[in-house]
């Protein structure tokens, strides 16, 4: 009884690692949330993401036309949705700004408000 209690080696198929040592997840523990290898701070990742800046900011642009189809289009995913601003990279005055110029075409007819099936 006293020999199982005080000492109990690791079986055969088990392996350890060592107390401080980083693993897969880094020092961590487990898994990355998002399940990726690579990316993050370390610089292991494929691709580099650069800072989405604001294309109406870099350009002075001031009033967004609400007439101008082509510059909304940008904006306006394929069924019709207005895309987020994390996605785009606008600023937060623009895309009200940019929201509010795309709801005008849609009500003037300039731009569809849902695709077609």
């Amino acid at each position: 009884m006293s020999e199982e209690t005080t000492s109990k080696a690791p079986e055969a198929g088990a392996t350890q690692a060592p107390q401080g040592a980083a693993g897969p997840g880094g020092p961590g523990g487990g898994p990355r949330p998002g399940g990726r290898p690579g990316g993050g701070p370390g610089g292991r990742g494929k691709f580099f993401r650069r800072k989405k800046v604001c294309k109406f900011c870099t350009e002075k642009i001031d009033a967004i036309p609400y007439r101008d189809v082509r510059l909304l289009q940008g904006f306006v995913a394929e069924r019709g949705k207005i895309v987020p601003r994390r996605l785009t990279g606008v600023c937060t005055t623009h895309q009200r700004r940019l929201t509010r110029a795309i709801k005008q075409a849609r009500n003037i007819a300039l731009l569809p408000f849902a695709t077609r099936h």
